[in-house]
């Protein structure tokens, strides 16, 4: 048999670098990997500022290619999320305890801005039920809005501004991959709990319950409905339970039948005219009513901003906490949707635009908005081509607001409710949820605890759990990588996982063990003990076998990517 030649490859010394240097194009690595200023290079300075415009300001990058064939298509849009916007703002200001016209307010300037600034061509702007019901849980629990509602007013406009501060101080600062850090599994479990928690809070308003209690927690807010039985009312709970009824059905024809997606988009605000209708005409019978909407454009805030007192550490809180969940969900729903239609989402763009849309916002009477997934889903599914669709329904609350408000003076709470309780169906994930204990049951461990926390305790801590839950396990994982034992797999020279391939076999006297991450001084003590664990077992299995033990050990560490790491 003749001899294989074995071909030997030199591996050259690295490139020397100054610690400068060094440092430089590692910290360009972490916070630039997609290198945004190669568009400015070899460019004349008149070009630069173009592309530095367009950079900043998206709408100018797209906006030169627009036609009126884009515009009809954002208009049905537009008119479309509308019909949504309208019925959603005024009953999510009311489960953030504010007044119903701040909804409607929020609705108007913040889908501006994000035109402007957003890189999203499907997300849909306005206020959210999670963070409306994170800033009303806490700030409630401070300051009640029944008894200080200007100081309440003040205060969700305060922690609305320093959510714009946060959001955009990550975008600016690149640290968006802070965000990341809640899992999808945990993100599961208390947007669950949430939505469980927000329909609870919706029986005050189906039951026609007056004194209701303010905790959010599930023992307490089951017990306020039965304590209150004396306070229920038979019409309120008819009409509620039919136009739940109705809202439930279309959203199911929507979803079994994408076509008829207006279904559902245009029942929330048919059933607002349809209730309000009922409602006058059996006016005096028990059916609590809205009441007077102040007519007219936002008015400004800037001077209710508190910036000194007792209070302000609540609102930096609630602030921090309503912006990282409201980023979380604008950021995601947009990449969800970029990646449907094929283009790209920065990340830390969106961060700025959603941060800087709440900072303008909190001065125009606003209180903290983002990118909503019931929307943006309409928005795509009505055919938006661009952003403008955001202008088009900013105009369409813009006449509501100056013509059509006393026409809202009749609509009931009840239907309100039932809204809420629709909007929020959807984020009960229970398909996810089994999904994870298939496939991981960690992470379905982690969605569970942080349901409960939300469920049981409240929704800061549940929200707390979430993010305890999701660095722990990134800690797990730094800190416990993966091990495996290797065989050689018949007929090839390839080495593979022994538990996965039953037909790899031992190459006595070697042991191979696969590394599969990265070695750091945090995980290198577990790895000696685990090969030392593996090179007993083995040595123990050879004893019985009569074979001979291990002389050697073989570390795959094609997962290592430090050339500079080693064990102690």
């Amino acid at each position: 048999a003749g001899m294989v030649q074995v071909e030997l490859h030199k591996v050259s010394a690295p490139e020397r670098r100054t610690t400068a240097r060094a440092l430089g194009q590692r910290l360009a690595e972490i916070f630039f990997p997609d290198d945004p200023l190669h568009q400015f290079k070899n460019q004349s300075l008149a070009r630069k500022l173009v592309l530095a415009l367009q950079y900043f300001f998206p709408i100018f990058h797209w906006g030169s290619n627009y036609s009126l064939r884009l515009l009809r298509s954002d208009a049905v849009a537009g008119l479309t999320i509308a019909s949504l916007a309208i019925p959603q703002g005024i009953s999510y200001a009311k489960l953030a305890n504010l007044p119903p016209i701040i909804g409607l307010y929020s609705s108007f300037v913040p889908p501006l801005i994000y035109a402007l600034l957003g890189s999203s061509r499907d997300l849909a702007v306005g206020p959210v039920s999670i963070a409306s019901l994170v800033m009303g849980s806490m700030l409630r629990e401070a300051v009640a809005p029944e008894q200080q509602p200007i100081l309440y007013l003040q205060l969700a406009f305060t922690a609305t501004f320093f959510a714009g501060v946060f959001q955009a101080s990550l975008g600016f600062l690149r640290l968006g991959f802070i965000v990341d850090f809640l899992s999808k599994a945990t993100l599961t479990g208390f947007m669950g709990g949430a939505a469980v928690i927000v329909s609870l809070q919706q029986l005050k308003g189906l039951l026609g319950i007056v004194h209701f209690t303010t905790h959010m927690g599930f023992v307490d807010v089951m017990a306020s409905v039965v304590r209150r039985h004396s306070e229920w009312q038979w019409q309120t709970i008819v009409m509620g339970v039919a136009f739940l009824a109705i809202l439930l059905g279309t959203r199911q024809i929507s979803a079994r039948n994408p076509r008829l997606f207006w279904v559902s988009a245009a029942a929330p605000l048919t059933s607002v005219i349809a209730s309000t209708i009922i409602s006058y005409l059996c006016r005096g019978h028990g059916i609590s009513i809205i009441g007077d909407l102040p007519r007219g454009v936002n008015p400004p805030s800037m001077n209710m901003l508190v910036f000194s007192g007792s209070y302000v550490a609540l609102a930096v809180k609630t602030g921090i906490m309503t912006g990282i969940l409201s980023l979380t969900e604008g950021i995601a729903v947009g990449r969800t949707f970029a990646s449907i239609n094929n283009y790209n989402v920065d990340g830390n763009k969106e961060m700025m635009a959603i941060g800087v849309m709440n900072m303008a916002g909190s001065c125009a009477s606003c209180y903290v908005t983002t990118g909503s997934f019931s929307r943006s889903a309409v928005n795509y599914s009505a055919g938006c081509r661009t952003a403008v669709s955001n202008i088009v329904m900013a105009s369409a609350v813009l006449v509501t607001l100056l013509f059509l408000m006393p026409l809202f003076h009749y609509t009931p709470n009840v239907i309100l409710s039932a809204i809420i309780i629709t909007a929020v169906a959807g984020l009960i994930d229970v398909r996810g949820a089994a999904k994870l204990w298939k496939v991981d049951k960690l992470d379905f461990c982690a969605c569970v605890a942080a349901f409960l926390g939300v469920l049981l305790v409240s929704v800061q801590v549940g929200l707390s759990i979430a993010v305890g839950i999701s660095l722990f396990k990134i800690l797990l994982q730094v800190t416990r990588p993966n091990t495996v034992v290797m065989g050689l797999v018949p007929g090839t020279q390839s080495y593979r996982s022994m538990a996965q391939y039953r037909e790899a076999v031992r190459v006595p006297p070697f042991l191979v063990v696969g590394v599969e991450s990265a070695i750091y001084f945090a995980n290198s003590t577990y790895l000696v003990e685990r090969i030392m664990r593996y090179l007993r077992e083995e040595e123990e299995r050879a004893a019985k076998a009569n074979l001979c033990g291990v002389r050697c050990i073989v570390l795959d560490m094609s997962g290592e990517s430090d050339r500079h790491c080693k064990l102690n």
